[in-house]
């Protein structure tokens, strides 16, 4: 009888693998902070399934308003019909983000929600007379997803998607801002992005970018004062702001959203991820009422007073249920505190880590620890390394990182930092 590691690797294709992928580690069930593997071993969770679990696995809350979706309205289409849960959570997600975003547009997926909101820009700038506004600028080290609107503001090294280069839109891109999350903003640092703006402000429709920080492209934290700086540019050079938070939303960073480090307030807003708790798959593109106002207009330019998009599971009822009941345990208050401890543990469990030859950097942002390599890993000995010291974390190129749920005790905190020592101590450069 075949094992179900080797049923799947005879059909299934995972991501970011070949058709056959390994190291590949079949799962029972999750409970918790835990995941238990078919051979019977519990890891610790590291990775909250891709940022996604905060609240850990089978959350009782979130479990009980699933069960009571599921009794009575799985799905509906989203076209000329409404409903309870859908309204409810767009309500909620407006008045808990940034002040002055009032529109609320549902996807089913984080890549999703970014062409949403590309798309949202390029009809913004045709309904107020500037269809040639068909460009977006960007910073390097960026990360937006894997559909062809979002991979072409993907950093063409670190986000992975060069092989496509000559197929996707060519758009702009700044560099990286070197200042880091603790310091302020210098003239020289905003220089790249602001020359850009200033020589193309006429092709260009949007800003784009992670707020603070940089998820996949680099698990890099800059200066909010950069952000600020960004916002004040968008507005004399009358583009808009896209703030990608599908990694950052939803408490990761210290803040409900990453945009309240700097106070400010996008065009338009990505959130996915966390957005159910790490349940469900749903996403959803935040817009102001200015955005939401030119997208409702008729030109003779050719906006046609509708936004032209409509995913066939949009405000999928269970989905928005599950949203519901995470933002409900959001709501509570305890995640502040949950993250800040998270963060000590972080900071003191990963110190150590400084002083690995292997090592180029170590950061700490909120729930997020990141230790940074002089050299990619090697997957096919660090992963398995990692499961024999129990925690499940899932580097990827010179990255070796956790975000661990919320939930985490201090004691699993530790496991994770411990076993981060181990295995990237094991690395010689």
């Amino acid at each position: 009888m075949p094992s179900l590691v080797e049923r799947d690797q005879a059909v299934v294709w995972h991501p970011y693998a070949p058709p056959v992928a390994t190291p590949l580690f079949a799962v029972r069930e999750t409970e918790g902070v835990s995941i238990r593997l078919d051979d019977g071993r519990w890891l610790i969770d590291g990775m909250s399934s891709w940022w996604s679990a905060i609240h850990g696995y089978r959350h009782p809350h979130i479990d009980a308003a699933l069960r009571d979706q599921l009794g009575r309205m799985p799905h509906v289409m989203f076209g000329g019909i409404t409903h309870e849960p859908a309204v409810r959570l767009c309500e909620r997600l407006a008045a808990c983000a940034p002040d002055g975003l009032e529109r609320v547009f549902l996807s089913d997926s984080g890549s999703v929600a970014v062409e949403v909101a590309i798309k949202m820009a390029l009809q913004t700038q045709i309904a107020r007379g500037r269809p040639e506004r068909s460009r977006l600028l960007t910073i390097r080290g960026g990360y937006h997803g894997d559909t062809f609107g979002a991979m072409a503001v993907c950093d063409p090294v670190t986000g992975m998607h060069g092989l496509f280069e000559g197929v996707l839109a060519r758009h702009l891109f700044a560099p990286r801002p070197e200042c880091r999350f603790d310091e302020p903003c210098e003239d020289e640092h905003i220089a790249g992005i602001a020359g850009l703006l200033d020589d193309h402000r006429d092709e260009i429709a949007a800003v784009i970018l992670e707020p603070i920080v940089q998820g996949a492209g680099g698990m890099w934290f800059y200066s909010p004062d950069y952000l600020r700086r960004v916002r004040a540019l968008c507005d004399e050079a009358e583009v808009l702001l896209i703030a990608d938070e599908i990694a950052t939303g939803f408490g990761r960073t210290g803040r409900l959203f990453a945009c309240e480090h700097a106070g400010v307030t996008p065009d338009l807003l990505c959130v996915g991820k966390a957005l159910t708790g790490g349940t469900m798959t749903l996403a959803a593109t935040l817009a102001t009422g200015d955005v939401a106002e030119a997208l409702g207009r008729t030109t003779s330019e050719g906006a046609p007073g509708v936004f032209m998009h409509g995913p066939t599971f949009m405000g999928n009822p269970l989905a928005c249920a599950a949203a519901n009941a995470s933002l409900d345990l959001l709501d509570t208050g305890e995640w502040r505190s949950q993250v800040a401890a998270i963060g000590e543990r972080l900071e003191a469990g990963l110190e150590p880590c400084r002083a690995l030859s292997a090592v180029d950097d170590v950061r700490v942002l909120g729930a997020i620890g990141v230790v940074e390599l002089h050299e990619p890993v090697d997957m096919a000995v660090v992963q398995p390394a990692f499961v024999e010291q129990g925690v499940w974390i899932r580097p990827f190129g010179r990255l070796v990182y956790t975000m661990p749920p919320f939930v985490t005790p201090p004691e699993a905190v530790d496991r994770i930092t411990a076993a981060m020592q181990v295995v990237i101590g094991a690395i010689e450069r």
